[in-house]
């Protein structure tokens, strides 16, 4: 008997810990993590940058291969005019020169020099601020140096710039120095407007390519803004007396490194150039911090086979010189390997003398031994000997250095802003489109074509085998988790959520800016959904959920996109595309019925996946962009700096209505459609730019199939997904 209850007691505590555990087992926490635990991708947060990149350094093998070809004068002036050629093309075309209009608005002497406070129209209407330092005593013509200026709210006012000036001008060289846009005294926008549209994150770059995505629309970029307020300046210059037109020089620190490289490249009449602290080459860039922010990129600058040592090698033989520090976020190794390949350039010229390279170890600004090297170079470059060392000089207050009396053009004189003039400039875009959307059949098969080219969209081929990460049993339904490959080497978190029961269900592809996991909770959005009978498929197209970046450059991946001729809505779109395709292989998904849904600023990747692929057959648009028209028609909007959701030179050849079009006949709803600002668009705005689709629909007979509602609430779902379902 005792060996009897023994043996019941060990069976009972048996049950008891198994009971406990199957407990603790079925009240685990759901984690919805596809990548969880998966050493292979573990480094979801820089999955795009690296698809990125390695097309990016396809471009550039390219490139190399070319420029290894090149052994004698006669093949790196071959290579000059085929490089002019296409900094034109990616950066132009310049606007005509116009009168600069140059007033000076105060003089201020100080000792053994004099400072000339000007305001030059670099277009009509257009206001560039600046001083003119000019060394006393001058007999005859003295060179003069082009300083232009890094990310600095203070722009040439801040001490680091001004050590730089009162040096050279204390060695007899004159020195102007300019504002770029959204900086010193050329902010462009209000504290109230950067408070609107969250500009106040970061310093003036933020500016910059907030103002860059309104060009990027229309075919252009900021950065040509940028060299041309440079040309116009060297204009300037060469209308003063005291100045030798022959003896120009121009130099620049970070932002100004930048634009001191771009501006040598496009102005034959620079004769030595000196940029700092920004020379790099772009492998060793997009290995390191990234594309940076909107003036530093070109239109498809990389796909076109443009590199930092292009903006050298057309520059050659005039005297060069890189400033370079170790420890800069600049690759130094970059700045090491550009110089070296510019310096067959200038060996090939006869010329190896007149390229150089200064380094020092430091992070990232000057140094005083990379400011006298510096001195030395525009000495012996410019012909004006004397003794190159640094000495600690006047820094004046910032308040001196002003040159309107409100220290701010835009309330001075209220000119043009890059976002107003791209807006007339993009006139004559519009007009076109409109011209062509008269002739319905030739422009959707146009727009299909361009739309395809300018997003950088890939037919999705050779999908393999999703791999399955486990499932959670919910009531009615289960929750799956899988990875499907993407176009790349990244892979494409997703959820599939299906309701029991073991028949064919309708499906919907689920497309949120916060991931897949939005909505994706018990009770949550995804759960209706599924309980109204869909299979509905989450997924973290690249660059949201999972693979979500945290860069503090928000342009990262969307410029890293543009750069070699593509955008992440056409990438995105391929995802949708590849999700797609997986459902169609289901045996429980009924392969005409396959919608879509996205949300925000994913609406323009779903309307290119849509109008590629018509297997998806249902599409939801809801909190979509009206137009990009309407974005670059205003000077602000409330879309992120990303550019997530914009297609650079899309304006050159359609619109986001026009992709609308190609989906008729099939069923597009369009819920909480947005202006500018992503607020509600008022319905005058809405039947403007939606007039087109509204066309293609008529024409094809089916009007009902393009629904338009402000919102969908509970009263109305029950309607629209039997609609959707007819």
């Amino acid at each position: 008997m005792k060996l009897l209850k023994k043996l019941l007691s060990s069976i009972l505590f048996c049950i008891f810990i198994f009971i406990i555990n199957n407990s603790l087992i079925f009240a685990q926490k759901e984690n919805l993590n596809v990548f969880d635990r998966w050493i292979e991708w573990s480094n979801g947060e820089n999955m795009l940058p690296l698809f990125l990149n390695k097309q990016a350094y396809g471009y550039l093998d390219i490139r190399e291969d070319e420029i290894a070809k090149l052994k004698t004068k006669a093949d790196w002036l071959k290579r000059q005019k085929k490089v002019k050629e296409i900094l034109m093309k990616i950066v132009g075309p310049f606007p005509e020169k116009t009168p600069l209009n140059p007033r000076v608005t105060g003089v201020i002497q100080k000792e053994g020099y004099r400072i000339e406070k000007i305001i030059y129209e670099s277009m009509p209407n257009y206001y560039v601020s600046g001083c003119l330092f000019i060394p006393d005593g001058i007999t005859g013509k003295r060179p003069a140096i082009l300083n232009v200026i890094g990310h600095s709210l203070e722009s040439f006012r801040r001490e680091i710039y001004q050590i730089v000036i009162h040096n050279l001008v204390k060695k007899g060289f004159i020195v102007f120095a300019i504002d770029p846009m959204g900086q010193g005294e050329r902010i462009q926008y209000t504290d109230e407007e950067k408070k609107m549209v969250g500009l106040y994150k970061q310093s003036s770059t933020r500016e910059h390519s907030y103002a860059n995505n309104q060009c990027l629309l229309s075919g252009s970029s900021a950065a040509r803004y940028w060299t041309w307020d440079g040309i116009r300046g060297i204009d300037y210059l060469l209308t003063r007396s005291e100045v030798d037109t022959e003896r120009i020089g121009l130099t620049g620190l970070s932002g100004g490194g930048t634009q001191t490289a771009y501006i040598a490249a496009f102005d034959e009449r620079v004769k030595a150039a000196a940029p700092a602290g920004y020379i790099c080459g772009f492998r060793r860039l997009l290995e390191s911090i990234g594309q940076q922010d909107g003036e530093q990129i070109f239109y498809h600058g990389i796909a076109n086979g443009i590199d930092h040592a292009d903006l050298i090698e057309v520059f050659a033989p005039k005297p060069y010189l890189i400033l370079a520090t170790t420890r800069d976020f600049f690759s130094i190794q970059g700045a090491r390997e550009t110089y070296r390949e510019v310096k067959n350039a200038y060996k090939a010229f006869g010329k190896e003398e007149n390229i150089g390279i200064t380094e020092d170890d430091y992070g990232h600004g000057y140094t005083r031994k990379n400011r006298e090297v510096l001195y030395k170079f525009f000495q012996e470059a410019l012909d004006l000997p004397g003794v190159p060392t640094d000495e600690d000089l006047e820094i004046l207050e910032m308040e001196e250095l002003n040159v309107t009396p409100t220290g701010q053009l835009s309330s001075y004189l209220n000119g043009e802003t890059i976002s107003s003039i791209n807006k007339k400039e993009t006139i004559s875009l519009i007009d076109k489109l409109e011209e062509s959307r008269k002739n319905i059949k030739e422009h959707l098969n146009c727009v299909r074509q361009k739309a395809k080219e300018l997003s950088g969209y890939a037919v999705p081929y050779g999908e393999c085998e999703p791999v399955f990460r486990g499932r959670y049993q919910r009531n009615g339904y289960s929750v799956e988790m899988y990875a499907l490959d993407g176009e790349g080497d990244y892979v494409i978190p997703l959820l599939l959520m299906i309701p029991d029961g073991g028949r064919k269900y309708p499906a919907m592809i689920y497309i949120h800016p916060e991931g897949k996991s939005a909505g994706a909770s018990p009770g949550g959005t995804l759960e209706e959904m599924v309980r109204r009978g869909f299979i509905v498929a989450a997924a973290d197209v690249i660059g949201t959920g999972e693979t979500k970046g945290t860069s503090t450059y928000p342009g990262r991946a969307g410029y890293g996109a543009v750069i070699i001729g593509r955008s992440i809505a056409g990438i995105q779109a391929g995802d949708i595309v590849r999700v797609a395709n997986m459902l169609k292989k289901r045996n429980d998904v009924k392969k005409d019925k396959i919608g879509a849904v996205a949300f925000d600023e994913l609406c323009p990747a779903l309307l290119h996946a849509a109008a590629f692929e018509p297997s998806i057959n249902s599409i939801a648009l809801v909190g979509a962009p009206v137009s990009y028209r309407n974005i670059i028609s205003h000077r602000l909007y409330n879309y992120s700096l990303t550019f997530i959701w914009g297609v650079a030179g899309a304006l050159t050849a359609y619109d986001l209505p026009d992709l609308a079009g190609l989906i008729a006949p099939r069923k597009l709803l369009m819920v909480g459609i947005k202006n500018q600002m992503k607020e509600p668009a008022p319905s005058r705005l809405i039947d403007r730019e939606l007039e087109f689709p509204r066309s293609v629909y008529l024409l094809k007979n089916v009007p009902g199939n393009l629904k338009i509602i402000d919102e969908i609430s509970s009263e109305n779902t029950d309607s629209i997904l039997k609609w959707w379902l007819e």
